[in-house]
C-alpha cells in the first residue's frame, strides 16, 4: 500500500511515516521541503500517482485568523482534487478535541479546522478525522502564551495531554483500518487543568515562574468552559503520562546534559 503523509517530516509525522514503513508500506513523506506543497499544490500530482491512503497532519505557519482559514481551505481543496483524480481509496486529518464546540465560535483558528474538516466531508473520498488533546509537547509554548512576567495567566479549564508517540500510534492504527466516514477521539491518560499542566512542567525544567489558574484566560482566542479540551466517552487514550513522557523528553535530556 502507497501512503502519502503530508507533514511527513514534523513531529508526528516523522513518527508516522517511521511506523508505516515498518509494517511494509511505501510511505511518501510529503512536505515543502520535499517538494510536495498542499498549499500552493506544487507537487501535488506527482505525489497521488498510485497512492492509496492520503495522511494530512499539516499545520499553518501562522495563527492570524485569515491566514490560518485560508491555508486549510486552501490545502483541502487541493488536496481533494488531487486525490480525486489519483483515484485516492482513503483521507485521514488530525484535528483538535473540541472543534466545533460552542466555547471555540470565537476561535480564529479552531473555526479554520471546522472549515477544514466540512471540506474533508464534502470531498466523496472515504475519511477518518482524529480530534487529538493538546500535546505534551505544547506545553512550554502555552507557557509562553500565559505572559512575559514572572506570573503566568492560564486558563483553569481542564486539559488532558497526549505524548507525541502515543499519537502517531493512534493515527498508524487509523491509517491501517477501515474509513470511519468520522470523527475518532484520542487523548493523555490524565486529565487536570491547563494551568495545573503548566505548572508542573516549569518546575520539572527548574522555571521558577508562577502560574496563575484564570478562568478567563484565552486559549487560540477562546475562554475555555471546563470541558472544551477533554475527549468523549469512548476516546483512545494513550499510555504515557506525564512522567513518563518528561523522562524521554528534550527537556530531561538537556538538563541531563547541561
Amino acid at each position: 500500500m502507497k501512503v502519502v503523509v503530508l507533514g511527513g517530516t514534523g513531529l508526528i509525522g516523522s513518527k508516522v511515516v517511521e511506523r508505516l514503513r515498518k509494517h511494509g508500506h511505501e510511505v511518501l513523506p510529503a512536505a515543502p521541503s520535499t517538494g510536495v506543497n498542499a498549499l500552493t499544490g506544487e507537487g501535488l500530482d506527482q505525489a497521488m500517482a498510485g497512492t492509496d491512503v492520503v495522511v494530512d497532519l499539516t499545520n499553518s505557519s501562522s495563527f492570524e485568523e485569515k491566514a490560518v482559514m485560508d491555508f486549510f481551505q486552501t490545502s483541502q481543496r487541493n488536496l481533494a482534487a488531487a486525490e480525486k483524480k489519483a483515484g485516492v481509496k482513503y483521507h485521514v486529518a488530525l484535528s483538535v478535541v473540541g472543534t466545533g464546540r460552542p466555547a471555540f465560535a470565537t476561535s480564529g483558528y479552531i473555526r479554520a479546522k471546522v472549515a477544514q474538516e466540512a471540506g474533508i466531508r464534502a470531498a466523496g473520498v472515504p475519511y477518518t478525522i482524529i480530534h487529538s488533546t493538546q500535546f505534551f509537547e505544547f506545553l512550554n509554548g502555552i507557557a509562553g502564551d500565559g505572559g512575559q512576567g514572572q506570573e503566568l495567566h492560564i486558563s483553569s479549564g481542564l486539559m488532558q495531554p497526549i505524548a507525541s508517540d502515543d499519537v502517531a500510534d493512534a493515527v498508524t492504527d487509523v491509517v491501517l483500518a477501515a474509513p470511519a466516514n468520522g470523527i475518532v477521539e484520542i487523548g493523555g491518560p490524565d486529565k487536570a487543568p491547563m494551568a495545573e499542566w503548566v505548572q508542573r512542567f516549569l518546575t520539572a525544567i527548574g522555571d521558577t515562574r508562577k502560574v496563575i489558574a484564570d478562568p478567563k484566560a484565552p486559549y487560540f482566542g477562546a475562554v475555555l468552559e471546563p470541558g472544551t479540551l477533554l475527549p468523549g466517552d469512548g476516546a483512545r487514550l494513550g499510555k504515557q503520562d506525564f512522567k513518563t513522557w518528561f523522562a524521554q523528553s528534550i527537556y530531561a535530556k538537556q538538563g541531563a546534559t547541561g
